[in-house]
């Protein structure tokens, strides 16, 4: 089968930094980064169709096959528990966490569900259009923004890893069964992530409907030159925007200017709100653990305690560093990023790029955090034996989750071309293999 290239026409604007670029002819397995802060511009998978309509495929087979057994059991003096996965969502809204139960719902099963079905199948279209020299509908086009809206909230490798900590947590008080599902669950994580990383949005939207030009945008153009404005679902590079009512050129959307005090004032926003949950969820019980009739709270540092006390070390480690360290110290960057941001004056190009890895970190690491609120997820749906054993949810974790969502939106509010301001790239575009 013939190897699968495209020309770009048109000129390619980095969303972390703002420095326009002419994208070259790229084949399978190359991958074009921005010549100013090494940001992915685009990439091409080696047979791009088939390999993510297979992917796309083998992760819906892998979800059904997680629901349809039994995911794990409990036994504890001859009295076992055992718990599907969907089992995991209904036992929390059983105890009014309703909010958890829903991000529990959407973000392991559904949002992954929902984008892997579709970009299969805009994949699949794309083949056929192009097989059979057919133009695609302008409908994909909604598709392919609602799927960019989708892929920061899909954290099924974030239960997964919750999961395990969960296992270690129970596995000294009582005797573990892994169900079949449990395995159809960790292949179905592992197809997730590799068909995450196998999407190119940049070169989807090629596919749909070709970039446009713009005459007055050049090579070496960025963000302060005052000449473009880029869409921020389609990448398409439009004429500057002059009123609030401007649609871009390519797929019609709102258009918006830079506008880097509006950026910094919602980051701000979201941070002070996630540090005024954070305390709540620190002081709170995330948990509560009812053993023969005697109920005992467990706040998330005093489950730190306890693991490190059983011998769980590397566990404990875990939890402190995605549930304590990660939130404190990514609000702590994100407050320095932010701060340092309202300045005006130009960066040194060494002290640029420290601060766009800093906030790349951070944007990272923030789903992280939630793995804590899965560890919860788990145990009060597989430890309920009445008074003998029985794990319920506490306050804090609606609080713990109000921190990791408020401070994921943060980062993703911030416009990191600010970090750019006056910064001049130094080197040429280049293609890895």
């Amino acid at each position: 089968m013939s190897s699968v290239s495209y020309q770009y026409s048109q000129l390619a604007a980095c969303e972390e930094c703002g420095l326009v670029s002419q994208l070259p002819v790229m084949t399978e397995g190359q991958v074009a980064k921005c010549p100013r802060c090494a940001h992915t511009l685009s990439s091409l998978a080696k047979q791009p169709y088939q390999t993510l309509m297979a992917f796309s495929v083998a992760s819906l087979l892998m979800l059904a096959m997680s629901l349809l057994f039994p995911f794990m059991s409990f036994s504890v003096k001859g009295i076992t528990h055992e718990i599907f996965l969907i089992n995991t969502v209904a036992m929390l809204d059983a105890f009014e966490q309703s909010a958890l139960a829903l991000l529990l719902l959407l973000s392991v099963l559904v949002l992954p569900a929902v984008y892997v079905s579709l970009m299969g199948w805009m994949h699949w279209r794309i083949w056929r259009s192009q097989r059979y020299a057919k133009r695609l509908s302008n409908k994909w086009m909604r598709v392919c923004k609602i799927l960019a809206k989708i892929e920061p909230w899909i954290m099924a490798d974030v239960f997964l890893i919750g999961v395990l900590v969960s296992l270690v947590k129970i596995a000294a008080m009582a005797d573990i069964g892994l169900g079949y599902s449990f395995w159809a669950f960790c292949v179905y994580t592992v197809l997730i992530v590799k068909t995450l990383s196998l999407v190119d949005p940049v070169w989807v939207w090629q596919q749909i409907k070709p970039s446009m030009p713009v005459a007055t945008v050049n090579a070496g153009d960025d963000h302060l030159s005052g000449t473009y404005t880029v869409c921020h679902y389609c990448h398409q590079i439009n004429p500057h925007v002059v009123n609030a009512h401007s649609k871009c050129i390519r797929c019609a959307s709102t258009l918006h200017a830079y506008n880097p005090k509006l950026s910094l004032q919602r980051s701000w926003a979201y941070l002070l709100a996630a540090i005024i949950f954070y305390f709540p969820a620190n002081l709170y019980p995330i948990m509560y653990t009812v053993s023969l009739g005697s109920e005992t709270p467990s706040t998330i540092l005093g489950g730190v305690v306890l693991l490190w006390q059983l011998g769980s070390y590397p566990i404990a480690a875990v939890i402190f560093i995605a549930s304590v360290f990660i939130p404190m110290a990514k609000m702590l960057a994100l407050a320095w990023i932010y701060w340092n941001a309202r300045k005006p004056e130009p960066l040194m190009f060494g002290q640029a790029i420290k601060r766009q890895k800093l906030y790349r970190v951070t944007e990272f690491i923030g789903r992280w955090s939630m793995i804590d609120i899965f560890v919860v997820a788990i145990l009060v749906a597989l430890i309920q034996l009445h008074n003998l054993m029985a794990i319920t949810p506490g306050p804090a974790s609606l609080s713990f989750a109000a921190v990791v969502i408020l401070t994921m939106l943060s980062a993703i509010s911030f416009d990191s071309r600010v970090i750019w301001s006056g910064s001049r790239p130094l080197k040429e575009l280049h293609l890895n293999e």
